[in-house]
């Protein structure tokens, strides 16, 4: 089972079990994250979500091989359908990240309400290395959350960052050592169940409202060009090379 889901004392959790692949994400497993979110939204028992992966390793993003046998097209694909119900989950959302948090293993954070991440975590969103193009609104929301000349080290470098790094440009709220993250999350998610639901709903409403649309422009506007970029050669090459395990050579585009 690479995605297990359970619920205890009101938080639901969605956990990434694929360590032997470093828990990269193949399209059924975006679609199992997408139904669990919606049943934890609809479910009046749930009061918080709670989103982690394994000891050393949230995700490494993309599975890449399954990514290139079936390429995302339009918002009905499993991976759309998992950043809309991320994004209207009326219910908090909280995520425990201990290792690496590769590309989505980063920009789903974004649309958290509270992130926890180890000492031991490394964030990084390299999708120009790959011949790609942001996703998720990060190009939106990476400017918004640390400025342009910051948001380029991340989105267009790829530069790796540290969890404290996390904490100082507001991806994540605290570091703590590894061994503590998923049990500090958790008894953080816990406390919504002493909060008033509706109003701990409506509240996020009024947090997330302003920015909403603008949001699900940024990810459509990504989409597309994402779409369409994995069928490009730059791409192409940045795969057969991550697979040849080899450094890409860009060289003979301009």
């Amino acid at each position: 089972m690479t995605i297990k889901t359970y619920t205890v004392n009101g938080v639901a959790t969605l956990e990434i079990a694929r360590p032997e692949k470093k828990n990269a994400i193949t399209q059924d497993m975006y679609q199992q994250m997408a139904e669990a979110l919606q049943a934890a939204d609809a479910d009046k028992a749930v009061r918080a979500v709670l989103i982690t992966g394994q000891p050393g390793i949230f995700t490494s993003g993309n599975d890449l091989e399954d990514f290139m046998a079936r390429p995302p097209r339009g918002e009905d694909a499993p991976v759309f359908q998992f950043m809309h119900a991320l994004l209207d989950c009326s219910k908090p959302v909280v995520a425990a990240v201990t290792g690496a948090a590769i590309g989505i293993g980063t920009t789903l954070l974004l649309h958290c309400d509270l992130v926890f991440v180890a000492d031991d975590a490394r964030l990084a969103m390299p999708f120009v290395g790959l011949g790609l193009v942001p996703e998720f609104a990060s190009s939106l929301v990476v400017p918004q959350l640390m400025g342009n000349r910051r948001a380029a080290e991340k989105l267009l470098l790829g530069d790796p960052f540290t969890g404290e790094q996390a904490v100082e440009c507001g991806i994540a709220n605290r570091v703590l050592p590894g061994s503590e993250v998923v049990n500090h999350a958790r008894r953080i998610a816990e406390r919504f169940n002493h909060l008033a639901p509706g109003a701990v709903r409506q509240s996020k409403q009024l947090i997330r409202d302003p920015q909403r649309e603008a949001v699900k422009a940024a990810i459509a506007r990504e989409a597309e060009i994402f779409s369409a970029r994995l069928r490009s050669p730059e791409a192409m090459e940045a795969f057969q090379a991550f697979f040849q395990k080899r450094v890409p050579d860009f060289s003979k585009f301009d």
